[in-house]
């Protein structure tokens, strides 16, 4: 594996990355990941914050919103891979009594229905909208902790038969997380150190603000860093570009991460296979879900994932929180698409495409970000940048087709 190339990086790659800069906002900077086989580039731009005129560097921090998810199940393969919960456990076995929602007996919630949006439960907990508008362009979520989750839960009305339809949930993911503490009993944010981020090398990815260097922009103000204490399994993480490259890496090739132990390694191997399995059938032109990702299929030519429009699940440009005024958690128009039913595969989950694209997109107050990777192709791309959200949209359609050409041009060309 050669060491990554900081800075600018060769000329034809140069030319590749130029869309992606000119998409990200000026004034909040970006940090480009790309891995080619045994390539590795960080490539940086603009300022971390734009006061102080600090450059972007492959260790500024910036938030990765609903990319978190793709965490959250990985946490969830890797339990599961050490037989602590089960993908098809009920959630009311990690949750207090009075707290579980309601919903048909018959067929309860699973850890997996969580994992892919296909519990039922809306986007939001119940009543955590109206609290909010007063703070709705700062830290509209900072006063809803868990304890107003728990009493929200019983009140949370679910919608169809679990199992059987996606609908993005925010509250699904992030109540994933909750109850995978419950299991281990930890803290999520503890949790995840110790079983993904810790073992994976990833040293500056995290719930808390901690050297938060990133900026947003609204107006020519300062956006406030986001804030999640109720859900932070959904939306909370912050990384940097040095371990967005370990992570995309480990998911193409586990044996490229050094690891503490052999029995880490062989759980985190079986788990980082788990995560990217399609686990729903992706119809009517969205994609399938797997554990947090999302998966597309590229047909011969790799031709372009779609990045508008779709189901509405995880990641796309539709649902992936490419808004102005929510957020992560904001619902555009087009994430309003028919539901996709699932497979009627025995276990749940569809096969593996020789020809694939695993990605996820997050957006925050203060940062958009995107990863994706073809395990075929040995190609993988993250894009991490600051500014205003309303550039969310053209970036992330830029970021998609980066990674078509990247992939079409080193892999599958």
């Amino acid at each position: 594996m050669n060491a990554p190339l900081y800075g600018p990086p060769d000329p034809e790659l140069d030319r590749l990355l130029r869309p992606l800069f000119r998409a990200a906002a000026p004034a909040g900077g970006a940090a480009v990941v790309v891995i080619r086989g045994d390539e590795r580039t960080v490539a940086c731009r603009g300022h971390a914050v734009r006061s102080t005129e600090r450059p972007v560097r492959a260790d500024t921090r910036f938030e990765l919103g609903s990319v978190t998810k793709t965490f959250t199940g990985l946490l969830l393969a890797e339990m599961a891979a050490r037989g602590e919960v089960g993908y098809d456990d009920p959630i009311d076995r990690y949750l207090p009594a009075d707290a579980a929602p309601g919903y048909p007996q018959e067929r309860p919630i699973t850890l997996l229905h969580l994992a892919t949006h296909t519990s039922g439960l809306p986007r939001l907990p119940d009543g955590v909208l109206p609290g909010q508008v007063p703070r709705w362009f700062t830290r509209p979520y900072a006063t809803f902790g868990p304890a107003h989750l728990l009493r929200a839960l019983p009140r949370t009305a679910v919608r169809g038969t679990p199992g059987t339809q996606v609908r993005y949930s925010n509250l699904g993911c992030g109540l994933l997380g909750l109850l995978l503490a419950n299991a281990a009993g930890q803290r999520y944010d503890d949790l995840l150190a110790a079983r993904v981020c810790g073992p994976l090398g990833l040293m500056d990815t995290s719930c808390g603000p901690g050297r938060e260097e990133d900026a947003g922009y609204r107006r020519g103000r300062r956006v406030p860093s986001f804030r999640l204490p109720a859900l932070p399994a959904a939306a909370a993480l912050r990384s940097t570009a040095d371990d967005m490259l370990r992570y995309l890496q480990a998911h193409l090739a586990l044996d490229a991460v050094p690891l503490p132990e052999r029995a880490d390694a062989a759980v985190l191997r079986t788990a980082l296979n788990e995560v990217r399995r399609p686990r729903t059938d992706g119809r009517r032109g969205g994609p399938r879900i797997c554990l947090g990702w999302n998966h597309r299929a590229l047909p011969t030519g790799a031709a372009e994932p779609r990045a508008a429009g779709g189901s509405g699940a995880a990641g796309s440009v539709s649902a992936g929180g490419a808004s102005a005024v929510a957020g992560t958690f904001a619902r555009p128009a087009a994430a309003r698409k028919p539901v996709v039913p699932l497979p009627a595969a025995s276990d749940g989950a569809a096969p593996v495409e020789a020809g694939e694209v695993v990605y996820h997109v997050g957006a925050a107050r203060r940062s958009t970000a995107f990863v994706g990777f073809s395990p075929r192709a040995q190609v993988g791309l993250a894009v991490l940048a600051g500014g205003q959200p309303l550039r969310s949209r053209a970036l992330v359609q830029s970021a998609h087709e980066t990674l078509r050409v990247l992939i079409a041009e080193f892999g599958e060309g």
